[in-house]
């Protein structure tokens, strides 16, 4: 028996008057941000939200503060409707699926930038798009009341941006990280993936194995910096074009490592044609 459909609100006053109406039963509220074009990673957000939470909220909305590059936000894919459906047969409550203008209305002029743990990786590859990040987050989290929200760590340098900013503006919502969910052959999950011909496809593990090598070598006590071009080297290898960066960072505030130490975790981002991929691990024996 296929699933009820998700209920859809695209107004600030439609989802307070939603989410007013659990609060008034004493529910909780977990929220899922999204850009849309949904796989099984965000739905993998949907179950942890409905694993701590009464309510699951999650919201379609493709950011144009997030995107340097014009084209970019031409094409990132719009399935609306193919994401209601995932989000119903997950059991998600409601999608919060606002227009731009709803977001942004005419004459709005509020910025917030979070300094420190955006600064490098992808921070410095695409100028402004954490700013962007903090700002949609911000109203998300302000407009829906949530107790919660989720956020998968394949996006990590985003993670501890949320994390940042939540903690210094004293915004009453927990920040739950989540496991990245992988392809069976290491493949991060990624909307982008979509963008990927079968050829390169096959290429795309390499980014996650030579992570993988990476970490073990450290463990091994090899170099830093030996390894980091090591990594790098093998990316291109399997036939990435370019490699925006491999590096080691402090997991806590993403600060550059020299050395190894307890806290530490690897980053990487190439590109396979037009597509970026971006990835991380932690750096442990288990």
């Amino acid at each position: 028996m296929p699933s009820a459909a998700v209920d859809i609100v695209r107004t600030v006053h439609d989802l307070r008057e939603k989410v007013g109406s659990w609060r008034a039963g004493g529910l909780t509220v977990g929220l899922i941000p999204t850009m849309g074009a949904l796989h099984a990673g965000h739905l993998s957000l949907v179950r942890a939200a409905l694993d701590r939470y009464d309510r699951a909220v999650a919201t379609l909305f493709v950011n144009p503060r997030q995107f340097d590059r014009l084209e970019d936000l031409a094409k990132y894919p719009r399935t609306e409707d193919d994401d209601a459906a995932k989000l119903a047969e997950a059991k998600a409550h409601l999608l919060y699926a606002p227009n731009v203008g709803e977001i942004y209305p005419e004459g709005y002029s509020t910025n917030i930038s979070v300094s420190g743990v955006s600064a490098g990786l992808c921070g410095g590859d695409r100028p402004g798009h954490f700013d962007g990040v903090a700002t949609v987050c911000t109203k998300l989290f302000l407009q829906s009341g949530a107790d919660g929200a989720f956020f998968g760590e394949k996006d990590f340098q985003q993670l501890r941006v949320v994390q940042r900013f939540v903690r210094d503006l004293n915004i009453p919502i927990v920040i739950h990280p989540c496991p990245t969910v992988r392809e069976e052959d290491g493949l991060a999950l990624s909307s982008r993936n979509k963008n990927l011909t079968a050829e390169m496809r096959t290429r795309a593990p390499a980014i996650y194995n030579s992570l993988r090598d990476a970490a073990k070598r450290l463990l091994d006590g090899n170099a830093v910096e030996a390894v980091m071009a090591e990594g790098t080297d093998k990316i291109r290898s399997a036939g990435f074009e370019k490699v925006d960066y491999f590096e080691l960072r402090d997991a806590d505030n993403l600060q550059p490592l020299d050395s190894l130490y307890p806290n530490s975790r690897l980053f990487a981002a190439a590109w396979l044609g037009p597509v970026r991929l971006i990835d991380n691990i932690a750096v442990t024996n288990s």
